[in-house]
């Protein structure tokens, strides 16, 4: 697998804790999107930590093509 797995076409929204840490799937085969529940362990992908610096809804890519990685950056709206 050398590109990751679409999980979905549209952003997951989720309210983070300020001070925690998240790992954000890149593979795209986690069952808990859009967070790493150890799916990539047959790939060469490997979470992306992300810890949180503010409380509040942030909106995770799910499609894995963001250039703002964790984040939607609206790349969902090109992939056929």
């Amino acid at each position: 697998m050398d590109k990751p797995h679409v999980a979905q076409k549209s952003p997951i929204a989720v309210e983070v804790e300020e001070g925690k840490s998240y790992f954000w799937c890149t593979c795209g085969l986690s069952a808990k999107q859009p967070f790493c529940d150890g799916a990539h362990k047959e790939t060469d992908f490997t979470p992306m930590k992300y810890d949180t610096s503010d409380s509040g809804e942030k909106r995770f890519c799910a499609c894995k093509q963001t250039g703002k990685q964790p984040f939607c950056d609206g790349s969902h709206q090109s992939i056929d």
